[in-house]
């Protein structure tokens, strides 16, 4: 059996430093394998927060090798030889060892403006077409594991939580917005409450997603797109300047 030392991050918002164990490792094994056997047979206080292990609750986000992934699906084999640095993400505040407080994320999520269907057609039933449908479907994989805020230079690097929700929340604003029987109109709230403009297009959120969702050419450029044709359009500028119209 094969012995793999593991560079954990141990601490909490008033400090810590990593810490190095050895464990033997078998064929198969993920990150988050090591690390409950560090918990088993090291430090049982290590914190790590995990639910599914199967790719599909998003608990298990923290940052391997320097890289934002999940641990469940991040197989040890897959790594360069050597030790296996891991540690909490960055972009939100530590609470202990490898858990971050993500709270910030959900209270995003609330601030966005629900579904609000059109009237029913006059045999009570609603009609869309499949295009529609199929569009907005790839949005509804995200899992939730935050790896692609953890990834935006603009929360990371930046801290514009005040200002831009993330891609998460782009594509749950993407979601909502080309949904084929929402009548709510979102487009100045992605402008000025949601901070579209602050994306630069980078695409490291897509490169991490592990759903493999098209976040930045699927969802933040089309929002991006609705923002400019609105305000940034010279055309629709004249004509709302020569027949008038509400203000945003």
């Amino acid at each position: 059996m094969a012995t793999r030392t593991f560079k954990v991050w141990r601490g909490d918002k008033d400090g810590g430093e990593f810490k190095e164990y050895s464990v033997e490792v078998q064929p198969g094994m993920v990150v988050l394998d090591g690390i409950h056997r560090i918990q088993a047979e090291h430090s049982s206080d290590l914190a790590v927060r995990w639910n599914c292990k199967a790719g599909k609750c998003g608990s298990c986000s923290m940052e391997i090798n320097g890289k934002p992934r999940l641990g469940c699906m991040t197989r040890l084999n897959s790594l360069p030889e050597g030790t296996v640095t891991v540690q909490p993400l960055k972009t939100f505040p530590l609470i202990k060892d490898l858990v971050t407080d993500v709270s910030w994320n959900f209270e995003q999520n609330k601030r966005i403006p629900p579904v609000k269907l059109k009237p029913r057609d006059a045999d009570g039933n609603y009609r869309m077409m499949q295009e529609d449908i199929d569009r907005v479907q790839e949005f509804r994989k995200c899992i939730e594991c935050f790896l692609c805020q953890d990834v935006c230079h603009v929360l990371r690097d930046h801290h514009k939580h005040d200002h831009f929700v993330g891609p998460r929340f782009m594509i749950r604003l993407a979601q909502l917005e080309m949904h084929p029987l929402d009548t709510v109109d979102r487009v100045p709230a992605m402008r000025k409450e949601f901070g579209s403009g602050w994306c630069n297009i980078t695409r490291c959120c897509t490169e991490v997603c592990p759903e493999h969702i098209q976040i930045t050419d699927n969802g933040i450029i089309p929002m991006k797109e609705r923002v400019v044709d609105r305000y940034y359009d010279p055309i629709a500028w004249f004509l709302k300047k020569v027949f008038g119209g509400s203000k945003a």
